[in-house]
């Protein structure tokens, strides 16, 4: 006993202190373990006792597929919402469907049950197009995600990275204002120009410049293929309604034609990446610094090995990708549908151009990026032309791990959620006159579209919040005081404000139908 005792208390510390410190280690760690599966089982009893919730009724094989057919599926799916209600079901296909129609349940969704919602469904088309869901808009959340979210977001796309690059955009920016004069003189003086057209190809040179320089061979091959890209991908494919039925894929030619396009572009962005390192290597043996970076140099240098840096250049081909996909035609499609609303509104161009011309008049007529932020009407301009012109109208759908509960209604595992952004956007329980253009709203609230106020969420919330919110804001930003500033604009043809057309094409983007022709009238400060 008295040699069991000098084990247990002549150790520094003693050995005793040990055992029980241990001990209650694992003794707590036991009981939470317990107390989360519990907790588990409980909710899941609990997600049991609640209904489904309530949908149209379903044909067999085919569900609901019959009732959501619509050339724009988000309006489709919120008439639709105005009979079942704010949580409806739909099954498309063989996929089971819950959409989200109101601020409090996408709260619920992709705020109290975020971490639920990890896991991105299996859709054959986006599998093909985004290298096997490998990239941050395909996988589901783990700690390869995590890894290219941090990416995306410390090193590609954080506040002070897109601020660093601003010069890009204002030089793509001052070079649209001369095209667009040159343009319009060049039919005889205030000949109607394109901007639909000039805006789609500014905002990808600047994406391009920023994402890999100045590399305009690769620009010119690189975009027409990213275009479609996003034709082919755009709206619902039968392919993804029926995962399992691969002969529906066969036979639709869409998996055929992505699989050609995906090899298209992976050969285009490995020439990128093989040019970068090139210039790399002949800068080090000149023993020159390379100042002519880019986010593909970023990416580049954060490596420090061989198997390091095989593992970063297949990131590079993720990340480009995705810049291209999500904001290649997000961002010159909003500008399309603020320059559309403010052109049916003139009294509203006339108060964002007063103010644009008020700051940058004192400027010596620059438009100059650092100080958009002083511009507090062309902000409103732009939630306004967001709460009623998401560019993206419907989120990517995410499944549950576990059953949960959701407004009242049972949410069970495996179910694809979606949330309808443009649905919440025009909902008349947050909004006033929801369908009316009126910046003036966002005056003197505080509502914003960073995730936290879900009567406002373009760019989804949570963890899925769309990593390219910086950069998209500043593209679109900088555009529009561009637009407004420099140009006074009238309708083609005599066209009254309240006739020009506002439809819709859905596809991976809603953009205008038709695009946009205006009659540009250079402003000269006084």
């Amino acid at each position: 006993m008295e040699e069991i005792n000098e084990i247990l208390f002549s150790n520094n510390p003693p050995l005793l202190i040990i055992i029980l410190i241990t001990t209650l280690i694992i003794l707590f760690s036991t009981i939470s373990f317990l107390k989360k599966q519990n907790k588990k089982q409980s909710n899941k009893n609990r997600a049991a006792t609640f209904p489904l919730p309530p949908g149209p009724w379903k044909l067999p094989i085919i569900g609901n597929i019959h009732q959501s057919s619509s050339a724009l599926i988000h309006r489709r799916f919120a008439e639709l919402s105005q009979h079942y209600g704010p949580v409806m079901h739909l099954q498309l296909g063989e996929t089971s469907n819950v959409v989200l129609s109101s601020p409090e349940s996408a709260s619920e969704f992709l705020k109290t049950h975020d971490q639920n919602f990890a896991i991105r469904p299996y859709m054959p088309s986006g599998s093909i197009i985004c290298y096997g869901g490998r990239d941050i808009v395909f996988s589901s959340e783990g700690d390869y995600w995590r890894r290219m979210k941090r990416i995306c977001t410390t090193e590609l796309l954080s506040k002070k990275r897109v601020t660093s690059l601003r010069f890009i955009r204002e030089e793509e920016a001052d070079k649209l204002v001369q095209l667009i004069g040159r343009e319009s003189a060049a039919g005889g003086g205030g000949a109607a120009v394109n901007l639909s057209r000039l805006l789609f190809a500014v905002s990808n040179t600047m994406t391009s410049r920023t994402a890999f320089g100045k590399v305009r061979e690769l620009e010119e091959s690189f975009l027409p293929v990213m275009h479609r890209i996003l034709q082919t991908l755009g709206g619902f494919s039968i392919g993804d309604l029926f995962p399992s039925n691969r002969f529906l894929r066969l036979i639709s030619g869409t998996e055929r034609e992505l699989n050609k396009l995906h090899q298209e572009i992976d050969v285009i962005i490995q020439g990128i990446v093989d040019e970068h390192l090139s210039r790399r290597r002949r800068a080090e043996a000149a023993e020159e610094d390379d100042n002519d970076e880019d986010l593909v140099d970023v990416l580049l240098a954060s490596t420090n090995n061989h198997l390091e840096a095989k593992a970063i250049i297949m990131i590079i081909h993720y990340a480009l990708q995705d810049m291209f996909l999500a904001g290649g035609e997000t961002s010159p499609v909003t500008v399309a549908w603020a320059m559309s609303e403010l052109m049916r509104n003139p009294e509203k161009m006339e108060k964002a151009q007063r103010e644009a011309r008020q700051l940058f008049d004192r400027k010596g007529g620059v438009v100059d990026e650092s100080c958009l932020d002083e511009l507090h009407y062309l902000k409103s301009v732009i939630k306004e032309t967001l709460r009623m012109h998401p560019a993206v109208p419907l989120s990517i759908p995410r499944e549950g791990v576990e059953a949960v509960v959701i407004n009242g209604y049972r949410i069970p595992t495996k179910t694809r959620v979606i949330v309808n952004y443009w649905a919440i956007g025009r909902d008349p329980s947050y909004w006033t006159q929801p369908d009316e253009f009126m910046p003036e709203r966002f005056l003197d609230s505080s509502v914003d579209y960073k995730g936290f106020d879900f009567q406002l969420i373009p760019f989804g919330a949570g963890r899925r919040l769309c990593p390219g919110i910086n950069y998209g804001i500043a593209v679109v930003s900088l555009l529009l005081a561009n637009l407004i500033y420099h140009f006074d604009w009238k309708l083609p043809n005599q066209l009254k404000p309240q006739d020009l057309d506002m439809f819709k094409n859905l596809g991976v983007s809603a953009s205008r139908k038709n695009d946009l022709y205006l009659n540009p009238i250079p402003y000269h400060a006084p």
